[in-house]
């Protein structure tokens, strides 16, 4: 009898700890998830890392996050904002790098703010004197309510994109503008201008990017003759040089490469870039 008890004893201890074991192993859904969204702009790529809470019934501003308090603009750790090059936030230039993402939330302002500190859980212990760069922004009225807090980039453009905060009725954006143009005018320094050796494919680059840019239409116009001499000229390379001449108002030019770029598409047998001169050809008729 007593072994029965023991044994007993033994079984339900056994069944109690399979219990515990189970119930450990249970997977709950975050109350705040994490997400991480990344957006290039232009060569230069801006990454945010954060947690979402949810309105869940809740007032939000003014009272959950209380107004002109430092708010961790989000849930658990801070939120993380890196940068992969030197960018300018609404005036104010902050150098490459990864930084936490406060926020002081107000009824029509908000100040958003670049911290060095990075390792704080929420914003416990943040330190003002540790800021790379605080600024304000207008805080405006979001017509479709959000119920999980996000973080999104919009109006993106090859030197900005606006970063929005996004909760409850709330929209808080804020431009970040990238130094494009210097980038790509480096390159072209170093692998255009610079190299004895730059292929056909890098003087077409940088003819193009100095035909977009409004620059020196007489260097894009040679860089893209360099790009269509030798054996394996592109037609799409011939277009943009009738294009650079057609700029040039030498239309005569214009109409005699765009010509020799049709040729080249019906023998590619690409109709996309046969109307495409097509139409710059009649259109060019008309001007000369």
């Amino acid at each position: 009898m007593k072994k029965t008890v023991i044994g007993f004893a033994l079984s339900a201890a056994l069944l109690v700890g399979a219990g515990a074991v189970q119930a450990q192993g249970i997977k709950m859904p975050a109350a705040s998830p994490s997400q991480k969204v990344e957006q290039v702009v232009g060569l230069s790529t801006i990454s945010i890392d954060y947690s979402r809470p949810s309105v869940k019934g809740r007032q939000i501003f003014g009272d959950l996050e209380p107004y002109n308090q430092v708010w961790r603009t989000g849930a658990n750790a801070s939120t993380k904002i890196k940068f992969s090059d030197d960018v300018t936030i609404e005036g104010n230039k902050v150098p490459a790098g990864e930084y936490a993402l406060y926020t002081i939330p107000g009824k029509e302002e908000w100040t958003v703010i670049l911290n060095k500190n990075t390792k704080l859980w929420g914003s416990d212990g943040y330190k003002q004197e540790e800021d790379q760069a605080r600024f304000k922004v207008k805080a405006q009225k979001n017509p479709r309510k959000t119920e999980s807090f996000t973080i999104n980039f919009t109006n993106l453009k090859n030197d900005a994109a606006d970063v929005e905060i996004l909760w409850d009725d709330v929209i808080v954006p804020f431009t970040v503008k990238t130094d494009t143009d210097a980038q790509v005018m480096s390159q072209i320094q170093e692998q255009v201008v610079n190299n004895p050796n730059a292929t056909p494919a890098m003087y077409a680059a940088a003819a193009n990017y100095y035909f977009d840019t409004n620059r020196d239409l007489k260097q894009a116009h040679a860089w893209m003759k360099k790009a269509n001499t030798g054996a394996d000229v592109k037609f799409w390379n011939v277009h943009a040089q009738a294009k650079i001449e057609a700029k040039m108002k030498d239309y005569k030019a214009a109409i005699k490469t765009a010509e020799k770029s049709m040729q080249m598409a019906k023998a590619a047998n690409n109709d996309a870039y046969v109307r495409l001169n097509e139409k710059a050809i009649a259109d060019w008729k008309k001007i000369k």
